[in-house]
């Protein structure tokens, strides 16, 4: 382990440079290569049977269910936010002053551009669906765009890429349930659009786990004293300021959650079971050598999977049935 002075976020990024640039090359795919959203939709510049595939389309369609259309849609919103995310790991320290040359910033633009395609792909879906007042989704966006997000990680690295690996496997969660869920209400396409984009959020996981993993073997106790306070205060998903038309910053994230909740797409229970993944896959409980804090720290999140899944196991799932704007009075 490298004895790496207290507070130098900036040295350990400098450290990786290296690990990063092969990074790269190992966690995202050649442009030339990787999947476009044309490769799932009906295209009008090439294919003559054109309004036969919408058609088609949006008869698969119309079997979703409300609470799985909200989900869609919701999700949809969050992969649509991703100014505000390449904005957002930019701006961190080790990255903002390095030079544009640098692996990090390769990274988080090669990072962006792999789940720009993620919003366009559903987005497009939604709009030939036939199932979406398109308008009131494209306002929700636009709000969630304007009105950024706080996640309380600051500039600090350690902090944010616990955050993205927590959050790319609840995103990949979500999508591999949507797809499972579509499939059973007969949407092949839907079911596959969201299986891909599902492959991509497993395969950046691993990547921001990989990021951690590396910084342990600069600065392990900081890492640990950082995940601590971040479980301590929660953790929050990238579209929490979620709203509709004529309504407060935040006030439809809750309505959004419940649906996901009750229909079984992402649960309390999954918040905990990403934690104990992270807990295994950092071999936290197998870290010695640590100062007092990063023991402490250490044996708290060591902990912490298990009484959450008791904590969650005891909820009760929500009742109450938002209505959309985006969607409309439910059938």
């Amino acid at each position: 382990m490298i004895d790496i002075p207290f507070g130098s976020r900036s040295e350990v990024m400098r450290a990786m440079t290296d690990f990063v640039a092969e990074s790269v090359d190992k966690f995202l795919k050649p442009i030339e290569t990787n999947w476009q959203p044309s490769d799932f939709l009906p295209d009008a510049s090439t294919q003559e049977d054109f309004y036969d595939q919408v058609k088609e389309l949006q008869g698969a369609a119309q079997g979703l269910s409300y609470d799985l259309l909200t989900v869609l849609v919701g999700d949809t919103i969050t992969e649509e936010a991703l100014p505000t995310y390449e904005t957002w790991l930019s701006r961190l320290e080790g990255i903002h002053e390095a030079p544009e040359t640098n692996p990090w910033k390769t990274w988080v633009r090669g990072w962006t551009a792999e789940e720009n395609r993620h919003g366009d792909l559903l987005n497009k879906y939604l709009y030939l669906s036939g199932r979406i007042n398109m308008q009131e989704f494209e306002r929700s966006t636009q709000f969630l765009i304007a009105d950024g997000f706080n996640i309380e990680t600051g500039q600090d690295p350690y902090r944010n890429f616990i955050y993205t690996s927590f959050q790319e496997l609840a995103t990949n969660i979500s999508h591999r349930r949507v797809a499972t869920m579509a499939k059973q209400q007969g949407d092949s396409l839907l079911s596959k659009i969201n299986g891909v984009i599902a492959a991509d959020e497993m395969r950046h996981a691993k990547a921001y786990s990989a990021f951690i993993k590396k910084i342990f073997e600069y600065d392990v106790n900081e890492v640990l004293i950082a995940f601590e306070d971040m479980m301590r205060k929660k953790i929050v998903m990238p579209a929490h300021f979620l709203r509709e038309t004529g309504m407060d910053v935040g006030g439809l994230w809750g309505h959004f959650t419940d649906a996901a909740q009750r229909i079984g797409v992402y649960t309390a229970i999954d918040y905990a079971n990403i934690l104990k993944d992270l807990v295994t896959d950092w071999e936290l409980e197998h870290l010695r050598d640590l100062n007092e804090a990063g023991e402490k720290s250490r044996d708290y999140l060591v902990k912490l999977p298990d009484r959450l899944l008791r904590i969650s196991e005891r909820m009760a799932n929500p009742v109450s049935e938002y209505e959309f704007k985006w969607i409309g009075v439910r059938g």
